[in-house]
């Protein structure tokens, strides 16, 4: 089973939201557990106040090293050695698939959720950790972030989806955009699905879907569909399509 530890201030929202959908039935499964450790729990500030402000002065409060550091090594005792610490941050290395692919072969994972206007760095450099961002914006902390990546991580761990080849022909699996998909009706305010779908010929299918996939990513998003040509040069498309 894998397990995710996610270091946050409101271990609600991250208990909560992962309990739905395809997540809390991995969950229900013993496929991955998701852990939330309060870093209040973990001050020792008789307030439970958990920040500070910064040296040097500056806008806004810090996250303090101290029970960030603490509640990292009550995280420790649970493992089974030193496991990868991922902290949310828009400084970060973006997260896509081939990430999520990676971190899902990973036995453990420890996400560490920032607020305020963000972590002491010692804490960082103490639990050697790498920051992730999920796109260039700001949020207001780390826990949408952490519960978007264990949601892509968790789907490609073994058994947690129905059928193992479902995430292998989803959108960036092979470095394209999905195809489009139809199901019943047949026909729709007039609609209709196209009639290679119904042929019964699955070559013709699977030749008519990876022609869709190189047109809808040349359309949606051109600079995956250049780099996907640049290693498949016999699948480009030629002329205006």
């Amino acid at each position: 089973m894998k397990s995710y530890y996610v270091m946050t201030l409101f271990p609600e929202m991250i208990e909560n939201a992962a309990s739905f959908s395809i997540t809390g039935r991995a969950i229900r499964d013993e496929k991955i557990s998701v852990k939330a450790f309060d870093i209040r729990d973990y001050t020792k500030d008789p307030h439970r106040h958990v920040d500070d402000a910064p040296y040097g002065g500056g806008a806004g409060m810090l996250m303090q090293v101290q029970p960030i550091h603490d509640c990292f090594l009550a995280i420790l005792e649970h493992c089974g050695g030193i496991p990868r610490v991922l902290h949310l941050s828009p400084q970060g290395r973006c997260f896509d698939q081939r990430l999520a692919e990676e971190l899902a072969k990973e036995e453990e994972l420890v996400f560490l959720c920032g607020h305020y206007e963000g972590v002491d760095e010692r804490a960082l450099e103490l639990l050697h950790t790498e920051n992730i961002s999920i796109g260039d914006y700001v949020l207001t902390g780390g826990e949408l972030p952490a519960l978007v990546m264990i949601d892509a991580i968790s789907r490609l761990v073994s058994g947690v989806l129905n059928k193992e080849a479902s995430h292998e022909i989803e959108s960036f699996s092979n470095g394209l955009l999905e195809y489009p998909q139809y199901t019943r009706p047949e026909i729709y305010e007039g609609k209709k699905v196209p009639e290679i779908l119904l042929s019964g010929d699955h070559k013709k299918v699977d030749c008519w879907r990876q022609r869709q996939s190189l047109l809808r990513t040349k359309e949606r998003r051109p600079e995956l569909y250049e780099a996907y040509i640049r290693s498949h040069p016999e699948e480009a498309l030629e002329g205006a399509e």
